[in-house]
């Protein structure tokens, strides 16, 4: 057992996922009721947890983040973290449209949400539920850390600043070791659920659906990146964007823009940037500068919406996007970080239930490499733009 462990463990998380559905959907097909009712209930434990944590997910992520990012090294900073935000709008608002436009013609059909959601509805009952009420709501959260966030980057002392680092160390560790491991085993419950209802056809297709349309969406917004920065910059968009290839293939391998540094960092240098620009602005983007994650949330969110049968409000959506803006900035360094930090606010603003997130989960990891890819390779299209404003600055 213990060897069946160790090599589940090098198994990559988008691996393990896809191993999660196939078994989920194969198994549903003739495993016994007992057997479901197992994994039923510790999907309800593991979403009864989910919900406690959420809050404190965003209030160890948010506030810290917003401490730091205003004391940093002034206008190089805050002009880098003014175009990355608006690089994530920019994407959140180009997949809203361009989704809006394509998920009618492809997502024609609706399944039916009470077949497959809260188990104990269903056919497939729990053995027992453990309560876990959250110490605040969604809302409560989010305002506390703009509160905290905003006072940490004004205030003069570190006591404060100190403590929400050590409690978003602590955050990010439960993610990285409690979380993010049992998601395929999340994921295999709730494939499983859906399987027995019979629903999984539905399911599949439009995953297949909505990955490809982001696919395109991600080429798109990459090129629109690189016409800008080729355009400030005075060079070839698409030999730059050329040049950062190394970094868009290095990220599908480690779906983590962190550990891609190096390789971004190199790429830039080969675009000719200032490497006191390229060292300064590559490493905060990695933390900054998540339009295509932005572009996953806010499509695949979209595509669930269409699928469960829910109306779309277009001011919701706007403030979605400018929150998820905000929350991107939040996300850890880990595989799957950025739907974890966004799951908060599609809670509280959308309106999704545990099915739903779970479904929206499993979409945005079955991709997350291609995200993070998107993710560094428009950071070097940055780092162009902030090289040619910082040489138009130093030659005043």
């Amino acid at each position: 057992m213990s060897k069946i462990l160790i090599h589940l463990k090098r198994i990559p998380l988008l691996g393990r996922v896809v191993i999660a559905i196939i078994l989920g959907i194969m198994l549903g097909q003739f495993v016994p009721v007992w057997f479901a009712r197992i994994f039923a209930t510790f999907n309800d434990l593991f979403g009864n947890f989910l919900s406690f944590f959420i809050p404190l997910i965003i209030l160890g992520l948010v506030a810290p983040a917003i401490g730091e990012l205003g004391k940093g090294a002034g206008k190089l900073l805050l002009i880098t973290a003014a175009i990355a935000y608006l690089s994530t709008l920019f994407s959140g608002f180009l997949t809203f449209f361009s989704c809006q436009a394509v998920f009618p013609k492809i997502i024609t059909g609706t399944i039916d949400a009470a077949s497959v959601q809260s188990i104990e509805e269903g056919a497939i009952k729990t053995f027992f539920s453990i309560g876990m009420p959250p110490v605040m709501d969604v809302m409560s959260a989010l305002i506390l850390s703009f509160c905290i966030g905003i006072g940490l980057s004004v205030i003069a002392g570190e006591t404060l600043q100190k403590a929400f680092s050590d409690f978003r160390d602590i955050v990010t560790m439960i993610i990285g070791t409690l979380i993010i491991p049992l998601l395929p085993l999340y994921i295999f419950g709730m494939f499983l659920s859906i399987s027995i209802s019979g629903q999984v056809y539905s399911v599949i297709m439009l995953f297949l659906k909505v990955i490809s349309v982001i696919f395109v969406l991600h080429i798109l917004l990459l090129l629109i990146q690189y016409a800008v920065a080729g355009a400030v910059s005075r060079r070839h968009p698409l030999k730059a964007l050329k040049t950062m290839l190394p970094a868009y293939m290095t990220a599908l391998g480690t779906s983590s823009s962190a550990a891609t540094i190096p390789v971004t960092l190199q790429c830039a240098l080969n675009n000719k940037v200032n490497p006191n620009v390229a060292s300064f602005v590559i490493p905060l983007c990695a933390t900054i500068h998540l339009a295509g994650s932005a572009m996953k949330v806010v499509g695949f969110s979209l595509a669930i919406i269409y699928f469960f049968g829910m109306a779309v409000d277009f001011p919701t959506f706007v403030g979605f996007i400018f929150m998820v803006g905000i929350t991107m900035v939040a996300a850890p360094g880990v595989p799957g970080g950025a739907i974890m930090a966004a799951i908060g606010i599609i809670q509280s603003m959308l309106g999704f239930d545990e099915q739903m997130i779970g479904l929206m989960i499993t979409v945005y990891i079955a991709v997350d490499s291609f995200g993070t890819a998107c993710n560094v390779t428009g950071d070097g299209a940055v780092a162009m733009i902030m090289d040619r404003w910082a040489a138009k600055v130093g030659n005043q």
